[in-house]
């Protein structure tokens, strides 16, 4: 990753490529779990092997306080998956991804909670109109979207509570870098993912078809060891601002494929609330910049 010139192009991939993401776990043939806990192995198995080659030593010694904080957002990281996978078995991978995009509105809320902060007028504008997209999305008042459309947005909504419990908590970890903190995530991950499994099901990577394998490969190695290693080092390189915009290249991404290659089809009301959640949490994202010494959530 050092060699890469270009973080702009780097995180422009890495977005690109997770938007990819419903597209390949829709062919894997086993559970939310148990497709969780070959993500995290085969990632972790790819970064670690990555951080021998660059000898690139975690250093136990100076972050062991913030060990804690890890496994409690690796092990959020791992649910987090889960969750989103099952999301995209009950509704449509764009609207899986729109809900799932509720994020950054959730963390907007708890921050003033965690950091003392008080929401400013353009928040709470924010807020409001994200989560009226979210309504839009559901449908309410057609009774054609069925059980499991609202199920799969309940899933993709705890999705997003559980991705911004690990932004939360990596706000808390300070002296550990961002490829050293992915992989002991994944390790965390893999610890209580591993018992969930065996209590859940079990292994059932028998049953999988050729198909099935290459989109597991595809999704532990490219969607997330080599991207998540993409997505962190531009992260070290670009602006707030930047990153901010460049990120919604993954929900667009998303829809694009739901439309145009899964041949799912969108209301003119889920398209008009996945606009407010999109275009109201990068307007959130996107603040003028803090004089030195106040903090931004």
């Amino acid at each position: 990753m050092k060699h890469c010139k270009n973080p702009r192009v780097m995180l422009i991939i890495s977005m690109t490529v997770f938007g990819t993401l419903g597209l390949f776990v829709r062919n894997i043939s086993v559970s939310s779990g148990e497709l969780a806990l070959y993500r995290g192995i085969l990632a972790a198995l790819l970064i670690g092997g990555y951080l021998l080659v660059t000898k690139q030593k975690i250093p136990f010694r100076e972050i062991r306080k913030e060990i804690p904080l890890l496994l409690f957002s690796g092990v959020a990281m791992g649910f987090n998956w889960i969750l989103l996978f099952e999301a995209y078995k009950y509704t449509t991978v764009s609207v899986a991804t729109l809900s799932y995009y509720f994020a950054p509105v959730i963390v907007t809320i708890a921050c003033p909670v965690l950091f003392k902060e008080k929401m400013t007028a353009k928040q709470w504008i924010c807020f409001v109109m994200s989560t009226l997209g979210i309504i839009l999305i559901t449908g309410l008042g057609d009774l054609s979207t069925g059980n499991n459309h609202f199920l799969g947005i309940a899933f993709g909504l705890g999705a997003a509570c559980l991705y911004a419990a690990v932004v939360l908590l990596n706000k808390f970890i300070k002296k550990v870098e961002g490829i050293h903190r992915t992989f002991l995530q994944f390790l965390a991950a893999i610890l209580v993912l591993v018992p969930y499994v065996g209590c859940t099901g079990g292994i059932t990577l028998s049953g999988l078809h050729v198909t099935g394998w290459v989109c597991l490969l595809i999704v532990g190695v490219v969607h997330t060891g080599v991207t998540y290693c993409l997505y962190f080092s531009s992260l070290k390189e670009l602006p707030g601002q930047k990153a901010a915009v460049l990120s919604y290249i993954d929900p667009l991404t998303a829809v694009l494929v739901s439309v145009l290659i899964l041949g799912e089809s969108m209301s003119i009301m889920q398209v008009t609330g996945g606009i407010l959640i999109l275009g109201f949490t990068l307007w959130n994202e996107i603040a003028p910049e803090k004089k030195e010494g106040e903090r931004s959530c």
